[in-house]
């Protein structure tokens, strides 16, 4: 009995953990190439409104029409290129979960690499200077004579 309800729960975790398909039955297409192929594209593009989701995943009003006008384009006959343009035409960039590499997103591409350099070079630094610091100068006779006392009444 254990054995069954650990099994159960065991399932029911991995269930709650499986992604969410958020495409519905309606609006997938016939031929199975053609959907496989928005299926494909439905996770390089972002849902507008959810920000950090593709349009595979979310369940917005709006990922939904963009799903809908997605397979529109590609039964339409456009090719993959062509329908995320069109899409990226209408929403803007903002519509490609990764980005282009162009004037307009270099920040974007470089500054996560140029952090790490800087990081590392600050690092690099703080331990040379570390190393090169003067040993501190020793006690002299009154200054030991205190830090014994100190420690006298602490112990």
């Amino acid at each position: 009995m254990k054995r069954a309800a650990s099994l159960a729960l065991f399932c029911l975790a991995l269930l709650a953990a499986a992604p969410a398909r958020a495409v519905a039955p309606d609006e997938k297409l016939a031929d199975p190439a053609l959907e496989a192929r928005a299926e494909a594209l439905e996770h390089r593009l972002r849902c507008v409104v959810c920000q950090s989701e593709s349009l595979a995943e979310s369940d917005a009003f709006l990922a939904k029409d963009l799903r809908k006008l997605l397979r529109e384009r590609i039964q339409a006959g456009d090719t993959d290129k062509e329908a995320v343009e069109y899409l990226v035409r209408r929403y803007g960039q903002y519509v490609l979960l990764l980005p282009r590499f162009e004037p307009a997103t270099y920040v974007l591409w470089l500054l996560p690499g140029a952090a790490v350099l800087i990081g590392a070079a600050a690092a690099v630094f703080y331990i040379r200077r570390g190393r090169n610091a003067p040993a501190p100068a020793p006690l002299d006779d009154a200054d030991e004579a205190r830090l014994k006392q100190i420690l006298d009444e602490h112990a």
